[in-house]
């Protein structure tokens, strides 16, 4: 589904580039659940931008559902993007001037749905995330927890094949928390492709596969399988792999 080849993002210090992203090789398949785990300035949420297609690396390669992402016009990758990608963003990103309901309903708006539709499917998001009481309500009127749920449930209603969330817990309670995660769960058990970005455990546990970011590149890439996790620690330098059952 998706492939990154050499993916690299600098900014020009002086006469120094200093490296976001270097040398990323990642290929995901389609049906899986990754969490992208690091510290602070790793380079995680720049990386999911990247793959949402919201920023563009300075070299590189990237093949999204056998399509080359940078080989395509502007229009045809933003259409790309609106039909196939749903996003989570940490800063909620709605918009100011739209009420709870209207911001739900805004990815099927540029997908063409008919309204008796838009209607029902806004109507199940809102009972989902228990917000109905909400659907009029501006941004500005609602909780940090209360904004997270509704950017979430705008970001699945157009049902795409990936969903990217950049800590998507971070401003929920534990009980809310866990039930986005569980939902996530479900999803991604229905066939929708989830990489998440969190400093979470707990949540990145959520992940069958957790991939660690240092310094821009990745560290290590950890695979969970039947309960046993298979460590894979790579040497940039040389490409080795080596494989740790644990």
């Amino acid at each position: 589904m998706i492939e990154l080849k050499h993916i690299s993002k600098w900014i020009n210090q002086g006469s120094k580039p200093n490296f976001i992203l270097k040398d990323i090789n990642l290929k995901v398949a389609e049906g899986e659940f990754i969490s992208i785990m690091g510290p602070s300035g790793s380079g995680k949420s720049t990386l999911l931008n990247v793959i949402g297609m919201l920023d563009n690396p300075n070299e590189g390669e990237y093949v999204f559902m056998d399509q080359d992402v940078y080989k395509m016009k502007e229009k045809q990758r933003s259409q790309l993007y609106k039909t196939h990608i749903g996003f989570v963003f940490q800063a909620y990103h709605l918009i100011d001037e739209l009420t709870v309901y209207e911001n739900i309903e805004t990815p099927l708006l540029y997908q063409d749905v008919k309204l008796f539709e838009r209607k029902a499917m806004v109507a199940d998001m809102l009972d989902k995330f228990q917000i109905v009481g909400k659907k009029d309500l501006f941004p500005a009127q609602l909780s940090g927890g209360q904004q997270q749920l509704v950017g979430i449930a705008r970001a699945l209603i157009a049902k795409p094949k990936l969903l990217l969330a950049d800590e998507p817990t971070g401003n929920l309670n534990s009980k809310q928390g866990e039930e986005i995660m569980e939902l996530f769960t479900q999803l991604n058990k229905e066939g929708v492709t989830i990489i998440q970005v969190t400093h979470s455990e707990k949540n990145a546990e959520y992940g069958t596969r957790i991939i660690h970011l240092l310094d821009g590149r990745i560290e290590r890439n950890k695979e969970q399988r039947n309960e046993k996790h298979i460590e894979r620690i790579i040497c940039p330098c040389n490409n080795i792999y080596i494989l740790l059952f644990i």
